[in-house]
């Protein structure tokens, strides 16, 4: 592997151990989140890796009595969460290892949200106070585990579930389900495919810039943001080019944790429009991110022009919305993303259904110009089309 990991312990938004080997660690993480029995909740291809078998023996190790569930899709439905609620309470466990990228760490969390809650999972959607309908003493205690460097899902209090009768992405949410201890382990992200490289980075982008375009108040949230897009734009082609390169990729696992930290303050259209097509085509949620990107920071120009200019300047770009824009676009030439929906096997005859979930999705509020459903079907076509 060539340069080195910067290696820390920080304390927000929750106990992060950060730094390569550190998955070493795991036992005692999990011990001090009080967690004698975890299941590790992974996806199928994670389960047959070496360093998740590692993981599991580590645990067993340490004299924990911990097991496996792997049943998870690349886009969780609500059929894998009650499956490892399943697997969960008849092993008696007392907490989960959330283990991979944001797949695994989702349904982890949901799952040991659901641990000991009476009611239906929806009836914890994010949506006003539903979640202060949740028995707190029903939760178990999580530790995350990324393996990926995008959703930063190991720093967040919600799971994205796809809910099968509907076909749409759904954020359940509590404040207790942050991760008691995080483990960002760059090492663990060296093998990833140059695809997943690329979908992954472009998704910590996407979360630091629709937090950062959000209109919503919150200055810390913002300040955040603008540091995780100088370390995409730094790194981000660096670890496409060279996996084995750990100084990028702990960099960008540090720009995937605050993009998640940071879209507390919102998110926008970018995530709008490619939530139903994950749950529609079940695409890559970082690729899908990454296609409709260029086409939104165009439709949104009019509302946050001087606040893009001032980004491009801070990342060593002109001081020019067009600098930015073609920086997007040119970035992803480079990781191979495709230019539009053609690209991820979707055509147009779902517009109209997604046109109208677009709008509804709980991410469409934090756009700085507000989503109908006729812009939503303008930009679907747009990204079909290929025209910025």
């Amino acid at each position: 592997m060539t340069a080195t990991s910067p290696r820390a312990n920080w304390s927000y938004p929750t106990a992060i151990r950060f730094g390569a080997g550190r998955i070493s660690e795991l036992a005692d993480a999990c011990k001090t989140a009080g967690i004698t029995a975890p299941l590790l909740v992974t996806d199928p291809f994670l389960a047959t890796q070496k360093m998740t078998k590692d993981a599991l023996d580590s645990l067993r190790a340490a004299g924990l009595h911990a097991a496996i569930f792997s049943d998870v899709k690349p886009n969780p439905i609500e059929s894998n969460v009650y499956a490892g609620l399943e697997v969960l309470r008849k092993g008696g466990h007392d907490g989960v290892v959330a283990f991979g990228g944001g797949s695994g760490l989702d349904a982890g969390k949901v799952i040991a949200f659901m641990a000991g809650q009476k009611r239906p999972m929806w009836d914890f959607e994010d949506v006003g106070d539903w979640w202060t309908r949740a028995d707190p003493k029903g939760i178990v205690p999580i530790v995350a585990v990324p393996t990926t460097a995008g959703t930063g899902s190991e720093v967040g209090r919600a799971g994205v579930i796809t809910q099968e009768k509907s076909h749409t992405k759904k954020v359940i949410f509590h404040p207790l389900m942050m991760p008691k201890v995080v483990i960002c382990d760059p090492e663990l992200t060296v093998g990833m495919p140059k695809h997943i490289t690329a979908g992954t980075g472009l998704d910590a982008l996407a979360h630091c810039l629709e937090a950062y375009c959000s209109p919503f108040y919150h200055p810390m949230a913002e300040g955040m943001a603008v540091e995780g897009m100088r370390l995409v734009k730094e790194y981000l082609p660096r670890a496409y080019k060279d996996g084995t390169d750990l100084e990028a990729r702990a960099h960008m696992m540090s720009a995937a944790a605050i993009g998640a930290t940071a879209f507390q303050k919102g998110l926008g259209a970018i995530h709008a429009l490619s939530h139903p097509v994950g749950a529609l085509y079940d695409t890559h949620h970082g690729l899908t991110n990454a296609v409709f990107m260029p086409y939104v920071i165009a439709f949104n120009k009019k509302a946050v022009k001087e606040k893009i200019e001032r980004l491009a300047a801070f990342i060593g770009l002109k001081p020019r919305y067009s600098a930015f824009l073609d920086w997007t676009l040119a970035l992803r030439e480079e990781l191979g993303v495709p230019h539009t929906l053609a690209g991820l096997k979707v055509d147009d005859q779902k517009f109209d259904l997604m046109s109208k979930m677009a709008p509804k999705d709980p991410t469409a509020g934090g756009n700085p110009v507000t989503l109908t459903k006729a812009g939503a079907l303008k930009l679907y076509r747009k990204t079909l089309e290929g025209t910025v």
